[in-house]
């Protein structure tokens, strides 16, 4: 197995040396050469685009720049018909045509002289060829037009043919190893910072081109000071000729077993004006915007009692201290569960005046997933050999329904030259509800540790929201700014929760089986408020000074009111005084300092120096005892970057943060909501401080279509907050969390690319690469876990003509988890998977797609590991004109193989997950594309 990793590393070595090699004369291949010369004193002009175009259509072929001779050559072209077209600045457009033919493969053109173009009024527009990927500064862009896509195609499927660009099954798209979380329509919010609103539901044939970067803050793209905080971002720059019009798709789809689909969109672009209305409903894990509900997965470590969390809302009913990742989580298949969902929402954008600039949207839906889970874990306790590891064995089939209306706002005004106001508010509110049944049981060897039946009942309420307001002001000289940024947030959560089940201990003298029924209130608000001021000041042309203050206020609550069932009265009225508890907590900080910017033509740095007071208040109000602890620090910080000739870019960031602990982790209450795995809080804990350094490097050869790409990041934490457990001989699992030193992580990814025009292909390979040492506590001994993952992708895309379209892509990920307590719960895990897509069109507008994902993992527990096919297939006839409408039967797993296998190697537990998928179906489509641009 690892022989089989190494040759792959191997061939990506090769692959990389190759594509950056001068290329050799490939037979059957022509040449087209000559030079560029100014019309007037016919001196030799550098750096000119030249590009190759079809005759045919205009269609592009490849792309060269004039060297300091003004040379240039065009290679690896087919014989036929061509366009030379030369775009230089200042001059007009030259157009010549040229024939390659089998017995002239090398043509040598005439000198091209393309005349000066000057005029004294009005616009000059100049006009080129786009590169196939460029490079400025930070900010790697992709030409879409050299990226075929399918007719009436989504801007998900440009971005999965892109070079260093992941696109998940599920929708999640993944940049450099990184998750994409934010996705701009020419530069503005589309639906707010739903990546998905976007990549789903607007076409791909609008977009120009797809710039990838990481975007700095509001505050520190003003001021020109990087911050080094950075969200990594794609912006979707549109074409100029579909920013005025109207444009949409509607669909609607039956099927069998009850499967259905639908979607309504209309846009009209006028362009700076944007309005948008969507609208869709389906059965088939295909919702167009990104489900901020809970989750429902074993892998949470609910067990009988379950759990109910999110990230934008939902109640969180289990105490903290659950494990935390050793590694990479690593899995196969789809997405987990079945989900039902309809949505509907707005989005606006325009200029109310000169001064005034508005976006926002509205969108609310509904979500309803049936998932059944079954999973095994090997709990970590130091024992010496495999057969001494508790194993626990779970079965937990749910059903959860999330209902949830968000709303954004920006507000752009200039209230002057020099100033101006960004304003912009969000709000979401969110109701969960959640019904689970668990059977699970632990055994250690041959031996019976515990059982437990449990039914969990749940409804959660969530108001959630934030508005930041940024005051920004300029001065007569140049680099002289102020800045003022007021953020508030409000997390307000709340729920209800009934948990009834039963347990049954083997140990001697354990007793009857014990009984649970309970109900749970509980509430956990959180609000924020934060204030920042930057003044900078430039002391000369290349050195500029800025001086920062922050105040944060950010007071939380955890109460849990847990009350027994009372069988004489039939009410849930005795209040259970040992796990119901109210603890209130506040955390403060001011913070100061001074950052120092070099700036050259080449490269720029900061150096910063942060002092921070922080302070962190208690308050068990049930306990009636409280503390306040302070904890002063201070937070360098530095950043490099550099752009270099031929598209070279390198970026080094290094900061620290201290982060502070949530109420919940403190709140010092036990939470037996399963009594087999109890969690507790812990007041004693301390805020994490870390560090992190990361360099990112980006290079691209216009001339050639090459591209390389990659990001090594390290980070190392002190007081990170890790889980301590204990078991009992009765196989009761307890977890607290503690803070521990020495959690150190190196991540790495490299990302190769290369274009060959005359075969219209996209080669692209990536290797991926993780190591992380975290340290736990198991029945009170020190566990230090040492991961590892090392993954190879390597992926094909060819427009192989304008009828075909093939697309290829293989991953091979290698991952082990060794722990210095557990060494019998040392695992190694090995996935493979390759898929494949073709789009066919064929004779009278019939067009055959098809799709092909293969898995194949080894290393898991028994009965986990599988081989799955998963076989999608589709036949569509194209109707009127212009073939905007298409009737399509698609058949989703012809095979009946789709699974879905998931593994979390974690501190404490490896466990493997297996989740209920979509399995075989027939849908029948009508689809409808609606385009009319230039009205």
């Amino acid at each position: 197995m690892r022989q089989l990793l190494i040759a792959f590393l191997l061939l990506l070595a090769g692959v990389g040396r190759a594509s950056y090699a001068q290329p050799a004369p490939r037979p059957g291949l022509g040449l087209v050469q000559g030079v560029v010369l100014d019309s007037a004193g016919g001196q030799p002009l550098r750096e000119v685009s030249v590009t190759l175009l079809h005759a045919r259509d205009s269609s592009y072929v490849t792309f060269s720049l004039t060297d300091g001779s003004g040379r240039y050559a065009l290679r690896g072209v087919r014989p036929g018909q061509y366009l030379v077209l030369v775009n230089a600045l200042g001059y007009k457009t030259l157009q010549r045509s040229v024939a390659v033919t089998a017995a002239q493969l090398t043509v040598e053109l005439p000198p091209l002289r393309p005349r000066a173009e000057a005029r004294q009024l009005g616009e000059v527009v100049v006009t080129h060829e786009q590169a196939p990927v460029s490079v400025s500064g930070d900010t790697v862009a992709f030409s879409a037009k050299a990226f075929k896509t399918q007719p009436n195609a989504a801007v998900e499927q440009l971005l999965k043919k892109l070079p260093g660009v992941e696109v998940d099954r599920d929708g999640t798209i993944r940049s450099q190893g990184q998750e994409v979380n934010r996705v701009l329509v020419d530069g503005k919010p589309f639906f707010g910072d739903d990546p998905k609103m976007a990549t789903r539901n607007l076409p791909a044939d609008i977009i120009d081109r797809v710039q990838l970067y990481d975007q700095q803050n509001d505050q520190a793209n003003f001021s020109g000071i990087d911050s080094g905080e950075r969200q990594r971002t794609i912006n979707l720059v549109t074409r100029r000729d579909k920013r005025k019009g109207y444009f949409g798709t509607e669909q609607a789809a039956l099927g069998t077993a009850g499967r259905y689909q639908t979607k309504l969109g209309l846009n009209r672009f006028d362009n700076g004006r944007q309005l948008s209305a969507l609208a869709q409903a389906d059965n088939v894990n295909r919702q167009g915007f990104t489900d901020s509900g809970p989750t429902t997965s074993l892998a949470d470590g609910g067990g009988g009692a379950g759990s109910l969390g999110g990230s934008s809302g939902g109640l969180v009913l289990e105490a903290p201290g659950g494990a935390r990742n050793a590694g990479s989580t690593a899995g196969s298949g789809g997405q987990v569960g079945v989900t039902e969902a309809a949505s509907g929402g707005l989005n606006y954008r325009d200029a109310w005046g000169p001064r005034l600039e508005v976006a926002g949207s509205y969108l609310a839906a509904r979500a309803t997933t049936l998932n059944d889970q079954q999973a095994q874990r090997q709990n970590l306790t130091g024992a010496p050999t495999s057969d001494a590891v508790p194993l626990t064995d779970r079965y937990a089939a749910s059903r959860t329904r999330t209902t949830s209306q968000r709303a954004n706002l920006r507000l752009d005004y200039r209230l002057d030259s020099l100033t101006s106001l960004r304003f912009t508010p969000t709000l979401s509110w969110q109701t969960t509800d959640q019904r689970r049944t668990t059977n699970q049981q632990t055994s250690q060897g041959s031996n019976l540790l515990n059982q437990s039946a449990s039914r969990y009942d749940a409804t959660a309420h969530s108001l959630t929201g934030g508005a930041n307001a940024l005051l920004m002001r300029k001065f007569k000289r140049a680099g002289r700014t102020f800045s003022a940024n007021l953020n508030l947030g409000l997390d307000r959560q709340n729920g209800l929760a009934l948990n009834q089940a039963t347990n049954t201990f083997f140990a001697a003298g354990a007793g009857a089986p014990q009984v649970l029924n309970q109900q749970i209130d509980q509430a956990t608000p959180r609000q924020q408020a934060a204030v920042n001021f930057s003044y900078t000041e430039p002391l000369t042309l290349r050195y500029q000074l800025e001086a920062h203050y922050n105040y944060t206020t950010a007071p939380s609550q955890a109460r849990r009111l847990v009350a027994d069932f009372d069988a004489t009265t039939g009410e849930y009225d005795q209040l259970n005084t040992l796990l119901s508890n109210d603890f209130k907590s506040r955390y403060a900080a001011q913070r100061a300092g001074l950052t120092w910017q070099t700036r050259r033509l080449r490269y720029t740095y900061n150096l910063g120096l942060d002092a921070q007071q922080a302070t962190l208040s208690l308050d068990n109000q049930t306990a009636e005892t409280s503390l306040r602890r302070a904890y002063p620090t201070l937070l360098p910080q530095a950043n490099f970057s550099y752009s270099g000739a031929r598209s070279r870019s390198l970026r080094l960031n290094y900061r620290t943060a201290l982060t502070a602990p949530a109420a919940s982790q403190l709140q010092p209450v036990p939470d037996n909501s399963n009594p087999l795995s109890i969690r507790l809080g812990n007041p004693d804990l301390r805020p994490e401080y870390s560090h992190s350094l990361t360099a990112t490097y980006s290079q691209s050869d216009l001339a050639r279509g090459r591209s390389l790409m990659g990001l090594l990041a390290g980070q190392a934490v002190q007081h990170r907050i890790v889980s301590a457990t204990t078991f009992d001989a009765a196989g009761v699992r307890t977890t607290q969390p503690v803070n521990a030193d020495g959690y150190v992580a190196l991540n790495g990814y490299l990302s190769l690319g290369q274009r060959l025009p005359s075969h219209q292909l996209n080669l692209n390979a990536s290797t991926s690469a993780n190591l992380s040492r975290s340290q736990s506590f198991i029945n009170g001994q020190p566990n230090v876990a040492r991961t590892w993952l090392l993954g190879q992708t390597l992926s094909v895309n060819s427009a192989y003509t304008e009828h075909l379209e093939l697309g290829l892509n293989a991953n091979f990920t290698y991952q082990q988890a060794d722990y210095s307590l557990s060494r019998a719960a040392n695992t190694a895990y090995f996935t493979q998977t390759v898929s494949g897509d073709v789009y066919w069109r064929l004779p009278g507008r019939w067009v055959l797609t098809s799709d092909a994902y293969f898995t194949n993992n080894s290393g898991l527990a028994a009965g986990y590991n599988q081989r799955v096919l998963l076989w999608n297939a589709g036949l569509a006839y194209q109707l009127f004109a212009n073939r905007q409408g298409e009737l399509k039967l698609y058949a989703f797993d012809l095979l009946g193989q789709n699974r879905s296998v998931l593994r979390n190697a974690t501190d404490t537990y490896v466990e493997d997950v297996r989740s209920r998928v979509l399995t075989r179906y027939l849908l029948l489509s009508f689809t409808y594309q609606m385009r009319s641009f230039g009205r």
